[in-house]
């Protein structure tokens, strides 16, 4: 049989997470869907989260899901495979809804959803929060994936504060990485800029001036690989065999928005620098009626704390368009 709720949440990050809650406190029958890939997974702590600053990520995880099961919220290890669009489910009078007292799930036309999760299941839903974050694809550069969130980092806001006054290496991927070694120079005042596969040339000007007046080092050639000492990054070696003794290393991995269930429903993207997001309103709807997405399912640069509060409001704009959908219904009955 095919399970009915009045939302189901798609990811069990941060923004899925809250939302979820939001939706559990109104009294909302809801399913998050968690594959279980969470995107600072390599991390050992977050940081800039007010009250949750240090905070292992898992730990983070584990609470949010101990809280939403306090509202009846069920949570599901599984991977949403395809939504397709079909019929509406309204909240009518009843009693075979635990989670909301004297209201039952009914079908009527509209535009309710259908998930198929890979392990089997069938759910539909009223209501859809698209919280399928994204990827990152780092450069292949030999024992960057291995040091991945450790010493080799992406956002400073992250992790400065830990390494600061380190020696730093910035690994270019594009001229545009220029901003990053311009950043990471607020946490350290030795940091080197490795052009790697960019060429001098392709930098401006500007950029140039900027990172002379910064303190940046520039320095040419191909990066074939970090040197490790006793499971720690001790160095950057270049292609020509040269060695830059370094103790941290930031990137900019390539984003990959996990789109695909997005792009099904006939969801608008926009094209950007990091990849193509939904097109979305302050509240997280998409163009698809009945859609949400929040997370880094609708930007590169969304923090936890960021996350969080998208999916809060997410949930809290279905909450009010559920009530009038449903008070729109009745009303005509």
């Amino acid at each position: 049989m095919t399970e009915k709720y009045a939302v189901v949440v798609i990811g069990g990050g941060a923004a899925g997470l809250s939302a979820a809650l939001v939706l559990g406190r109104a009294r909302h029958r809801t399913l998050v869907v968690d594959a279980g890939e969470p995107r600072n997974a390599p991390a050992a702590h977050m940081q800039g989260y007010l009250t949750r600053d240090g905070m292992p990520p898992a730990e983070f995880l584990a609470l949010g899901r101990e809280e939403i099961a306090r509202y009846g919220v069920e949570l599901v290890r599984d991977r949403v495979v395809e939504v397709t669009r079909g019929e509406d489910l309204i909240e009518v009078p009843g009693n075979d809804l635990p989670e909301a007292p004297g209201k039952n799930l009914t079908e009527a036309p509209g535009e309710g959803f259908t998930a198929v999760l890979a392990g089997g299941r069938t759910v539909r839903a009223r209501r859809l929060v698209v919280a399928t974050g994204l990827k990152d694809e780092l450069p292949a550069v030999a024992g960057v994936a291995e040091r991945f969130g450790r010493d080799v980092l992406h956002c400073p806001f992250c992790h400065g504060w830990e390494v600061r006054d380190r020696p730093f290496g910035v690994l270019a991927s594009s001229p545009a990485s220029v901003h990053q070694a311009l950043m990471v120079s607020q946490w350290s005042k030795d940091v080197r800029f490795f052009l790697h596969t960019v060429a001098e040339e392709e930098l401006s000007d500007e950029d140039l001036r900027r990172l002379a007046a910064a303190g940046v080092e520039v320095v040419p050639g191909e990066v074939a690989g970090l040197v490790i000492e006793n499971d720690r990054l001790t160095g950057m070696r270049l292609a020509d065999g040269t060695e830059h003794a370094r103790s941290v290393l930031f990137l900019a991995p390539r984003a990959v928005p996990q789109t695909g269930l997005l792009e099904g429903l006939g969801a608008e993207l926009l094209d950007t620098p990091f990849g193509a997001y939904p097109v979305v309103d302050a509240t997280g709807l998409t163009s698809v009626p009945g859609v949400w997405a929040a997370g880094n399912a609708i930007g590169f640069a969304e923090q936890v704390v960021h996350a969080a509060s998208g999916g809060y409001r997410a949930a809290s704009a279905i909450v009010g368009d559920l009530l009038m959908t449903d008070l729109d219904a009745a009303a005509q009955v």
